[in-house]
């Protein structure tokens, strides 16, 4: 799933290609394409683009008082296209919803494979008072090791899922969760509450170095990158050398995702039972 940075890159190229164009409609193309009923996109009509923003993992497309909220979820993408040529086909492959501008140009919300999970909220008003950007937590590159603590006491769990709660620190997902826990020479199943003041600001500085990093890597490409070509040290690389220590990457298995550690980093040496258990093996 793209996260703070990939979405927050976007947002800037969209920004600067798309500000100030006007929109001539909106066009759903799934049937789950919309979240919301009120107001209708149809108001937003005729109006210009004022800007294209970010909230964790949100893209904000903003029209005077009305605001096109959009969550790409696992498979989706937003990406400029020809309006003339795309319109030869009502609903191109993996069409979620589309925007037409008057001078031609487009915007495609697409969805890779059958879930047809990425969405679209049309909110008026402060889009940051309501659903679903009312429940998220701080900008994750934004809160300090004091904040972090008190987060970390008041909601005791283990780091990794922490780092992914977007209602606690909005923007991280399963990557940068895997990214900061290796930085930050922690196991991704530490308890939250036991981590003291020197591993919150662990936290914390591994937190935005990893940004800080994705951001820079997405800065230099035209259009989002895929999860393979995203900086990472331990994410995705199961079996192969910790680039900092030289032992093998290790994998905890979920149904759903992931959990990529190094051994010798971040556990002592101790390897991680690969169930839902998470108990340490000897």
């Amino acid at each position: 799933m793209p996260e703070l940075p990939e979405v927050q890159a976007h947002a800037e190229r969209l920004a600067a290609a798309f500000s100030a164009a006007r929109l001539e409609r909106f066009e759903p193309l799934s049937f789950t394409a919309l979240k919301t009923y009120r107001p209708s996109p149809d108001a937003a009509a005729g109006r210009v683009l004022d800007g294209v923003a970010r909230r964790g993992k949100h893209l904000l497309l903003g029209f005077a008082d009305l605001t096109f909220v959009v969550h790409l979820m696992q498979g989706g993408r937003l990406r400029p296209v020809d309006g003339s040529a795309d319109g030869r086909r009502r609903r191109p492959r993996g069409g979620v919803a589309r925007w037409r501008f008057a001078d031609g140009r487009a915007l495609l919300l697409t969805e890779r494979g059958t879930e047809r999970r990425a969405g679209v909220w049309v909110v008026e008003g402060d889009p940051l008072a309501q659903e679903p950007l009312a429940g998220l937590g701080a900008e994750a590159d934004t809160v300090d090791a004091e904040g972090l603590r008190a987060l970390a006491h008041a909601h005791p769990m283990r780091l990794h899922g922490f780092l992914r709660d977007q209602s606690l620190l909005a923007g991280l997902g399963r990557r940068l969760a895997n990214e900061v826990c290796h930085r930050a020479r922690l196991s991704p199943f530490q308890p939250t509450a036991r981590l003291g003041a020197p591993g919150c600001a662990a936290v914390v500085e591994a937190i935005r170095t990893a940004v800080a990093e994705g951001l820079a890597a997405e800065r230099r490409r035209e259009d989002m990158s895929a999860s393979a070509q995203r900086p990472a040290a331990v994410h995705g690389r199961a079996g192969q050398p910790c680039p900092v220590c030289g032992d093998a990457v290790r994998a905890v298995e979920y149904r759903s995702y992931t959990v990529n550690y190094c051994a010798t980093c971040q556990t002592g040496g101790r390897v991680l039972a690969d169930n839902t258990t998470s108990r340490f093996l000897k």
